[in-house]
C-alpha cells in the first residue's frame, strides 16, 4: 500500500483530530484495569459541548447504547444541551428490525419523533444529499463494529465521511471498542477492483482498529478530500482487551451476530458465505457452526489434524431455521475456541475452506464468485482450486499485509 502524504503527517498531527475533553484525558494510554468510558460517555460528560451552536444528526443502530442501555438518541433527545434533529440508519436499520441486506427506509420514529433517514446502499452525492435535506450542521457516528473488513459498518462510516465532505458537514465518531481486540491486522488486503459494499478500501480482512481510527485512515488514506473531521475516544480500554473486559453491555449490532463469541470467529468464518455450505445464519450459533448436506465427521476430524492455536472442532448436526438448507438436517462442525489470545480466526476460515474441500465432494464456491468480494481479490479462490494448503495461502498475502501494518500504525490512538 502506497502511503500518502496525509500518513507522514497523521502521528504529528493526532491531536488536532481528537476531540478536546476535559483534563485531556483522550490520550492518556489506558491503565490496566481502569473503568473503560465510551466516547458517548465522555461527550455526555463534558456536556456535548463539541456540540455546541449547531442542528447535529446522528448514524447510528441498536448498539449505540449507554452502559445501562438506555439508546443514546433518547438520551440526547430528551436533552437540552444537544439540538438532535435527525437519525440516519444504516444496513439493518435505526432499530434493527430488518435482517441481512435490508433496511427500514424513511419513517419517523415513534419514541422520539424525529425524522430517520435511511442510509443503506447510498453514497456519494446521494447521501450527501440526504444530509443536506435533513438540515443538519455536524453528522455524528455511533455504532459497534465487529472488526471484519466485509462487516459493513464501517463503510456506511467512510460512506457518511464522504457524503458529510460533499455537503458541507462536520462529522463527528465516537469511539467503540474492537470487540476481538485491536492487537494486529491479519488476513489478506483488499484489491480495489474487487471494491464493493464489503470492502470499500485497502484494508485487512481483520483490521484490528476502533472506528475512530479507522476514521483517521480514512481521511488520512481515502477520501478523495477529507472532511472536517472529530474523533472522541475511549478512555480505559488498551488494545489487548476483549470485549468482555470492558464492562459493557453487549447488544447484537446485527441479527446474526448474536454474541461476542460471534465476533471472535466472523472475521474467518463469514468466508463460508462465498460457499454453497451453510454460515450457521438460521441457527442459534451463526458462524460458529458451518455445514451442508452429506458432510460429516470427516471434516472436523481433517480440521482437527492441523492443531491449529486455540481452536477445537466438534463434528456437529444442525437444521438451519432460514437461508441455506432451511429446514434440513445437515453435518459439519462447531468452532470452539477455547484460547482466544492464541486463535487466528482469518487463518483458521482458511483452513476450513480447505479441509471442506478436500473432504465434500460436494463443496463449491457460491456462482457469482462473492468469496473473492469477501477476501479482496481472487487469490484464495484460486489458490484454493490449485491444491494449495492452509500454510501457502496465508503466506501469498503477507507482503501486502506488511504494508497496511506500516500504513494503519500511524493512525492508532490507543496502547
Amino acid at each position: 500500500m502506497r502511503m500518502s502524504r496525509r500518513s507522514l503527517l497523521a502521528a504529528g498531527t493526532a491531536a488536532a483530530a481528537l476531540t478536546p475533553l476535559p483534563a485531556g484525558a483522550a490520550e492518556r494510554p489506558a491503565r490496566s484495569g481502569a473503568r473503560l468510558r465510551t466516547g458517548f460517555e465522555r461527550l455526555a460528560g463534558d456536556g456535548y459541548a463539541l456540540l455546541d451552536g449547531g442542528r447535529v444528526g446522528i448514524v447510528t443502530n441498536p448498539t449505540g447504547v449507554t452502559r445501562d442501555v438506555r439508546h443514546i438518541v433518547d438520551v440526547m433527545h430528551a436533552d437540552s444541551r444537544v439540538d438532535l434533529t435527525a437519525v440516519f440508519g444504516p444496513e439493518h436499520g435505526f432499530r434493527g428490525t430488518a435482517q441481512a441486506g435490508g433496511s427500514e427506509g424513511r419513517y419517523d420514529d415513534p419514541a422520539t419523533g424525529l425524522p430517520v433517514y435511511d442510509t443503506y446502499l447510498k453514497s456519494g452525492q446521494a447521501l450527501a444529499d440526504i444530509f443536506t435535506a435533513s438540515g443538519v450542521d455536524t453528522v455524528v457516528f455511533d455504532i459497534q463494529d465487529a472488526g471484519a473488513r466485509f462487516y459493513t459498518y464501517i463503510w456506511t462510516l467512510y460512506d457518511c465521511m464522504e457524503a458529510a465532505q460533499l455537503a458541507g458537514k462536520r462529522f463527528v465518531v465516537l469511539d467503540r471498542p474492537n470487540p476481538v481486540t485491536g492487537r494486529s491486522a491479519q488476513g489478506p488486503v483488499l484489491h480495489k477492483e474487487f471494491a464493493t459494499f464489503v470492502g470499500r478500501q485497502p484494508i485487512a480482512q481483520a483490521h484490528g482498529m476502533t472506528v475512530a481510527e479507522l476514521a483517521r485512515l480514512f481521511n488520512g488514506e481515502f477520501l478523495a478530500a477529507p472532511v472536517e473531521l472529530e474523533t472522541v475516544l475511549m478512555s480505559g480500554w488498551s488494545r489487548d482487551r476483549f470485549y468482555d473486559a470492558s464492562g459493557l453491555p453487549w447488544v447484537p449490532p446485527s441479527p446474526n451476530m448474536p454474541t461476542a463469541d460471534t465476533a471472535l470467529v466472523y472475521s474467518g468464518t463469514c468466508l463460508f458465505e462465498g460457499t454453497n455450505l451453510s454460515e450457521g445464519r438460521g441457527t442459534t450459533r451463526p458462524f460458529e457452526l458451518l455445514g451442508a448436506e452429506g458432510v460429516d465427521g470427516r471434516w472436523a476430524a481433517t480440521a482437527g489434524e492441523l492443531a491449529l492455536p486455540g481452536v477445537h472442532f466438534r463434528e456437529a448436526y444442525f437444521a438451519p431455521t432460514f437461508s441455506k438448507f432451511q429446514g434440513k438436517t445437515i453435518g459439519g462442525v462447531q468452532i470452539h475456541v477455547h484460547d482466544r489470545t492464541a486463535y487466528e480466526p482469518v487463518r483458521t476460515g482458511i483452513a476450513l475452506l480447505v479441509t471442506a474441500r478436500k473432504v465434500w465432494s460436494g463443496f463449491a464456491w457460491r456462482s457469482d464468485n462473492w468469496i473473492d468480494k469477501l477476501t479482496g481479490s481472487a487469490l484464495v479462490r484460486t489458490m484454493i482450486d490449485a491444491g494449495a494448503g492452509t500454510d501457502e495461502v496465508v503466506a501469498a498475502w503477507q507482503d501486502e499485509l506488511e504494508a497496511f501494518r506500516k500504513v494503519r500504525k500511524h493512525y492508532l490512538s490507543y496502547k
